[in-house]
């Protein structure tokens, strides 16, 4: 293993990270889906979600249209959100478009 020295910043470097968390999809459209979380997601930023869809795994950006706390309990608050998908792949938004068929289909 090879030893890099760090070198310290003066000041700040911004950067970011990504951690998927456990998210309940409640409604789900061609365009959008209204997620459940433990945590606040910020109003016009963007997510990655990871959504199981029956034998498939997709990944979809999205970007938060609304967001509001629905429940308090002790040390846990759940938000609502309203989540805009932006620009899915061809094959990402064909899993979807097959998903919200067979919604649909189940609840004739």
């Amino acid at each position: 293993m090879s030893r890099q020295e760090r070198i310290p910043i003066l000041g700040t470097l911004q950067g970011e990270v990504k951690v998927f968390q456990p998210t309940s999809v409640h409604q789900i459209s061609l365009g959008g889906m209204q997620v459940e979380t433990s945590f606040p997601l910020h109003l016009d930023s963007l997510y990655d979600f990871r959504l199981t869809l029956r034998d498939r795994s997709i990944v979809v950006k999205g970007r938060v249209a609304h967001s509001r706390i629905i429940d308090v309990d002790q040390d846990v608050v759940m938000y609502l959100s309203g989540v805009e998908f932006i620009e899915p792949s061809g094959p990402v938004a064909d899993t979807i478009a097959e998903l919200v068929d067979d919604l649909k289909a189940y609840q004739k």
